[in-house]
């Protein structure tokens, strides 16, 4: 079996690749919309970058009596956002269409209110609805379970419980797979690839190369490909040594981090020392991350009490899309961040490339095994709690 960590981090800086090459085709696309029960001020139009590079201002209006005109130019579909000027949050949509009509009340903060009314921004919206959904599901799944373990003789509802957080689980990963071998959006079906965390690799040898096959000629999918098959053409040749020589490997002291907490206080990962640790780097925007968070509360919550505790780092640079993820995802656990996103001390002193990644401590603070996601972070938790009895 075979990582797809870079591979996963690389599809999202895909999606923005328009703005990183030239093209003698590139387009016009204009955005007119009007926004309910906002006060006038300045909206922006802006092209997102999935790396370490802010997003850029293309455009600026005055949005007047909640109506407003925007354009600019680019050489593929990709994702760019609305910004107000007086408003913390934004609107994402995709350009697929020279003509872009938008409606929105600034009171809704749903994802069902915003409207971009064209064929590729509804179904982006109905994908982001149906995995907001999904894993809202899991994590109450993932509770429930985690609640019936800790009533005495209740196996038979335990057993029940488990076996339907392990359907939602392949129903999410199916409807994933089904979501890139036929969403009719290039950039909605890369973004559905950057959820195929703990999917079985196997299946994307063929879903992948299908992208370029569905969309000829789009530059994000045709790197997204490129990029896959470079990957397969290394893991094809034995590795010499260690390949992550930046990385900290099994075996030896996990690097100090110090940072500030949820409180704004610093916290070092040391304090923990004397119990198993599982150092879980994530962030509030990273889709495969999220995805993965119910794994990790179910972890949590069956191996608090054995020795075992979670510190969440994350790659956030926005404190309160930070504070909601960890409230709406139920991290009951610690969580630190220098809020720097990529450029984050966390990054180069663990070397990592893409997320969610995480390392499980012992409690003397070495590092017995790497990206432990799904199943396999159960299982190994179950192995050392084992054998420290």
């Amino acid at each position: 079996m075979y990582s797809l960590k870079r591979f996963l981090a690389v599809i999202l800086m895909c999606l923005s690749i328009a703005a990183c090459k030239t093209n003698d085709n590139k387009g016009n696309f204009n955005v007119t919309g009007e926004i309910k029960n906002v006060e006038d001020q300045k909206i922006y139009l802006e092209q997102l970058f999935f790396s370490q590079q802010n997003p850029e201002v293309l455009d600026t209006a005055e949005l007047k009596g909640g109506k407003f005109s925007l354009s600019a130019t680019a050489p593929e579909e990709g994702l760019y956002r609305l910004r107000l000027e007086k408003v913390e949050s934004g609107y994402i949509f995709i350009n697929d269409k020279p003509e872009i009509n938008f409606k929105a009340d600034i009171k809704d903060v749903s994802l069902q209110g915003p409207d971009f009314n064209t064929p590729g921004n509804k179904s982006f919206r109905n994908f982001l609805i149906y995995i907001d959904g999904r894993r809202k599901e899991l994590v109450e799944a993932s509770a429930r379970l985690e609640s019936s373990k800790t009533i005495t003789n209740n196996d038979s509802l335990v057993a029940v419980q488990t076996r339907q957080l392990d359907e939602l689980s392949a129903s999410f990963k199916k409807f994933i797979m089904i979501s890139v071998d036929t969403l009719k959006n290039p950039v909605v079906a890369m973004f559905a690839l950057g959820y195929t965390q703990g999917v079985d690799p196997a299946l994307l040898k063929e879903s992948v190369p299908g992208l370029a096959k569905r969309f000829p000629g789009h530059q994000g999918v045709a790197s997204v490909v490129t990029q896959f098959n470079e990957m397969l053409a290394k893991q094809a040749v034995p590795a010499a040594g260690n390949n992550n020589s930046g990385r900290p490997s099994v075996g030896t002291i996990a690097p100090e981090i110090t940072m500030n907490d949820t409180e704004g206080k610093p916290f070092s990962l040391s304090q923990l020392k004397g119990k198993y640790v599982l150092v879980d780097f994530w962030a509030s925007w990273c889709g495969p991350c999220r995805g993965e968070n119910p794994n990790v509360v179910a972890a949590f919550n069956k191996y608090k009490t054995k020795n075992f505790t979670v510190l969440g780092v994350s790659l956030d640079d926005n404190k309160a899309a930070w504070l909601k993820a960890i409230k709406d995802d139920n991290l009951a656990w610690k969580h630190i961040s220098d809020l720097k996103q990529w450029s984050s001390a966390a990054v180069g002193l663990y070397g990592f490339e893409g997320i969610p990644y995480n390392v499980l401590l012992d409690p003397e603070g070495k590092i017995i095994a790497t990206e432990l996601r799904g199943e396999a972070l159960d299982q190994k938790l179950e192995e050392v709690v084992k054998n420290s009895q």
